[in-house]
This record gives C-alpha cells, structure tokens and sequence, in this order.
C-alpha cells in the first residue's frame, strides 16, 4: 500500500510539536534506505573485484590498458558529480521518486549485464568499451541516488525526526560494502579461489538482478515527497534548477561552504574509516585478504548502529558540532590508531621498522611525487624506482643526497641495491622490455635484503590479535558515523525546496567522489615521497581540519529550520 502526501504534508508543516511517523511513512523510509543498499553494494562490487576484472578485460596493448583504467576510475568517483547535475535537475523539476528509480535502474542493469559481459578473449576490444561504459552509467547513477534518497526521506520525516530518519540512508554505503564483501567471501569459500578468478566473481553481479527487482518493486509503490508535491501543486517549482543553484550567488556560496565546511571532511574521514583501513591492513601490513576482510566486517557490523545514533542526537543537539567533532578526534588520533594496527596486525613488521633502518641514496632532482591517478603510470627515475618498491614492500626509509646525475641505490644493513634509470616505450606509458626485466630483477634483489632485515613478506595469522584489531577498526568505523550520520539532514536543511536535489547533490559527490575516491592514490604518493607508512595520513588529516575551521567558522546550525519555509 503506497502511502498519501496529504497526510504527511499536513504533518510536517511548521515547526510545531510533530506527531509520530505512522505505520506507511516507515515503510517508505525502510524502502528507501533499503534500495539504497542496493545501489552501493553494486557499485562496491566493481571496486572489491577490480584486480579479477581487469584480468579478463584489460588485456593487450598498455596504450589501451592505460587509457581504460583511466576511464575506470572516472567513472568510479570522477562522474559522480556529473551524475548529480543530471539527476539532481531531474529531480527538482520532475520529482524525487521517479529520477531515483530512474537511477537504480540504470545502476542495477548496468551492474547484472558485467556479470553477463564476455571478456577480451571472446570479442576483443569491445569487452574493455562496454565495461566501462557500464561504469560511467553507475557512477551517474550513483550520482544521482544519493540526494533523491536523502531529499525523499528528509521531505518525509516530521519536523524534530530529520536527523534521526535520513541517518538510516546514511547506514546504506556501509551495509552496501559490508553486502558486497560478505557475498564475495561466501562465493570463494563455496567455489574455490581458481573457480572464484576463473568465472565465479560474475556470480555477485549477476545476483544484483534479484536485488534489483526488489528494489524497483519497492520504489514504484511509493508516491511523490510530500514537501515537492506541495511545491508542484502550488506553481513553486524550478525550471531551472542549475542556473538557480550555481548561477546565483547567494545559493553558490552555500554550496562551496558545504563542500569545504562539510562534506569535504566527512569524506576523508570515511573513506579513511572503512576503505583505506582495508587497503592498509592488505597493502601495509600484509594481512591475508579473507581475514582483513573479515575484521573490517565485523567492525563495520557492531558500529553501524551509530549512524543511527548520531543522526538522533543530532536532532536534540544540532548537526554541525557532531560531524565537526568527528573531524577534529579522527585528526587528533589517526596517527596512534593505524600505529595500533600495526602493533597489532603485523608485529614483525613493527620490529622491523624500528630496528632496521633503510636509507635511500640517490641526487635529490631524480625524485618525484609519484601520483600515480590510474596505477598504471610509471615513473623511470632511479629514485622513483626505488622508493616505490620500498613504499609496496611496508619498508620505512630515509634519504641521504647523491652527487647529481648519480644512479640511486638503496642501503639496508651493509647490504647495497643498485637501482637504475629505466627506458620508456615512444608512446611513455611503460617501462621498455630491457627495464622491465631489469625491473625485476631489481625487486627481487630488494626483496631479499628486505627480508634478510627481518621483514616480513606477510603478516603471521598467528600473531595477528584479532580483537584489539576489530576494537580499532570499530573506533575508525565510529568516525564514519559521527561524520556521516548527521549529514544527509544536514544537507536537506541548508538548501530550498525548489532546488534542494541539485544543491546538495553536487558538494557531496564532490567531497566524496573527488576528496575521498582521491585519497588511496594520495596517501600511497605521500608515503612514497616522505618514506613513512604512516606519512599518507597527513592528507585525511588536514582536509578534516580545513573542513574543522571553515565549517566552525561559516556554517550555521540547521536543526531547528522549517524546510517547507524556504520555498
């Protein structure tokens, strides 16, 4: 039974003492939230399975190699504010509910017909153009989900239940991971890891299509928000919901100030809290790839409840001092907490970095930032060359200046690793034949003086402690929450009816799409260039401090504003 806006609108009206939600309004919030998880756990399930996929699609020339992982990336994070443009018009002009089961469809489809899609060996070159197709789709699907969920709930909750109602949306990116992890673990262990690489990572994709009915079942029994119907019904709505929002000064401005006040931090802290505490617990400490999964599962499960939590107390005690505070203790303590990890995860490698010191000698000109934006970039100079294989293999250097013009070597103990100055192909995308085997050989060589050091080449599981590892992961998770709990309300609240989809739409997926999806890539060329595992976190931690400032400085509380007055 779909529900009627007359009866929530007549609710939700001024800021007198609101009713209790009935029965019906739930169910639209639970389906809401509910088609939300959906969509993330397939957007998720390109990112877990990446390393599969691009065996079976990126294959043969590097020019094209190059050229599609680029493609994959933007359409992972730099589409997404594309895709709020899109539908976030849509939205303000033709309603909330039907531009987000637009989205899912879009997402949902996109997501099965991966799982269906033949790979490079069957059809050549048009297995790579289809896949990422399919992945600039999602990410302007994605896009536009977001705002659509969150405006849709906000504009149905009552007046004082904002923060609490719109923080079950903000739960479903984190169900959405922890959906796609807990199907992607259950399909190796069923199958195999040779049957998993071979043909069974199609089988996540291809369940999408269950989710998918359920979601667009759930969807199309719903009506119109409440707050829009009422715009639309009185002549109010925008016909120009881009111009309005960013051609205007006065909601411009409120747009920068929620990207850089708010979202901007949020995004760090989140994709620090969940995505980057996965990749450094695989990457850094060398934690089999299962387990590590498993620990930031059930971290993501027992806090989960907090986004809840937040979004509640947000509503008796405001938004913005809440998503602030969370910035400000996830910068104060991310430097002992990853330290924590590490003593936790991987206690050789603790032991190693602090009693085997590794000093990189090479001329200070010959060493770059090496932001590496698809992964696929080479970087030929001696030092580059040895300092990233350093920075893959967890190892801790400093650096001591060579004459210039001299070939980098790398000191570990009294044993010395000449590195050399690599050749690039005429198209400069890869390493020659001749450095490529010099390439190796050269890792090798490092490899075993590494591991003559005491470094571990992976973390003992029998050393790992797993329930200080979860303790740790849950209090980063618990940052996520504090952040991102309260922010869906937030966004709703800062911005007018008539463009309140477009508005919000846009500095969230900026922050989160750009500041966050941007932040492996940054962390790895941070440590790289300074030689410290722990140097990357630097970027999350100052985003999260600039967000601490300009939101503490220029942002007002939104708890206490009518959203149907700003019309």
């Amino acid at each position: 039974m779909a529900i009627t806006s007359g009866t929530a609108d007549s609710r939700n009206l001024g800021k007198g003492k609101a009713s209790p939600m009935t029965a019906e309004e739930k169910k639209v919030i639970f389906a809401s939230s509910l088609g939300t998880v959906f969509e993330w756990y397939d957007f998720y399930l390109y990112g877990a399975l990446a390393s599969i996929i691009a065996k079976q699609f990126f294959i043969g020339d590097p020019t094209i190699t190059f050229i599609f992982a680029l493609l994959a990336f933007a359409a992972g994070f730099i589409v997404r504010p594309f895709g709020a443009l899109v539908f976030g018009r849509l939205g303000d002009m033709i309603g909330r509910k039907y531009t987000f089961l637009v989205t899912i469809l879009i997402m949902g489809l996109s997501t099965f017909i991966v799982g269906l899609l033949p790979g490079h060996a069957s059809i050549g070159i048009a297995a790579p153009i289809i896949l990422i197709t399919l992945r600039i789709l999602q990410g302007l699907a994605l896009g536009g989900e977001y705002g659509g969920a969150a405006t849709y709930v906000a504009e149905h909750a009552p007046h004082g239940k904002r923060g609490q109602f719109t923080s079950w949306i903000q739960t479903t990116a984190t169900m959405g991971l922890f959906m796609s992890l807990l199907v992607i673990l259950a399909t190796r262990l069923a199958i195999g890891e040779e049957e998993f690489a071979a043909w069974g990572w199609r089988v996540p994709f291809l369940v999408s299509v269950l989710l998918l009915g359920i979601s667009v079942w759930i969807r199309l029994s719903m009506n119109e928000s409440p707050a829009f119907a009422k715009m639309k019904a009185e002549g109010k709505t925008s016909k120009a919901p881009l111009s309005e929002s960013f051609g205007q000064w006065r909601n411009l401005k409120i747009v920068v100030l929620a990207l850089v006040g708010l979202t901007m931090g949020q995004a760090v802290v989140w994709y620090t809290g969940q995505f980057y505490a996965l990749f450094f617990m695989q990457q850094v400490l060398k934690i089999e790839l299962a387990t590590a999964n498993i620990l930031i599962a059930i971290a993501l499960l027992l806090a989960t409840p907090f986004f809840i939590f937040f979004g509640a107390l947000s509503d008796k005690i405001g938004r913005k001092w809440i998503i602030l505070g969370g910035c400000l203790i996830a910068a104060l303590t991310y430097f002992p907490l990853f330290q924590g990890l590490t003593h936790y995860g991987n206690p050789q490698l603790e032991a190693a970095l602090k009693n085997s010191p590794v000093v990189v000698i090479a001329d200070p000109a010959s060493c770059h930032f090496q932001f590496n934006l698809t992964g696929q970039k080479k970087f030929p100079s001696s030092c580059d060359i040895a300092t990233a294989a350093l920075s893959s293999s967890s190892v801790n250097y400093t650096k001591q200046d060579a004459p210039a013009g001299s070939v980098a070597k790398i000191k570990v103990g009294d044993t010395e690793v000449q590195a050399f100055n690599a050749v690039m192909t005429p198209d400069n995308l890869n390493f020659d034949a001749d450095s490529k085997a010099k390439e190796g050989a050269f890792k090798k060589e490092v490899g075993a003086a590494i591991k003559a050091a005491g470094y571990p080449a992976k973390a003992d599981p029998e050393q790992i402690n797993k329930p200080m590892m979860v303790l740790l992961l849950f209090i980063l998770v618990l940052y996520v929450t504090m952040v991102y709990g309260p922010i869906a309300a937030m966004l709703v609240e800062l911005f007018p009816t008539r463009i309140r989809y477009t508005s919000m739409s846009l500095p969230y997926h900026i922050g989160n799409g750009w500041f966050g999806g941007l932040l492996p890539t940054t962390v790895f060329a941070l440590v790289a260039f300074k030689g410290d595992i722990y140097y990357g976190l630097w970027y999350p931690i100052v985003i999260a401090l600039i967000t601490l400032v300009v939101g503490g400085l220029f942002i007002k509380e939104t708890k206490d504003r009518d959203i149907y007055a700003q019309d």
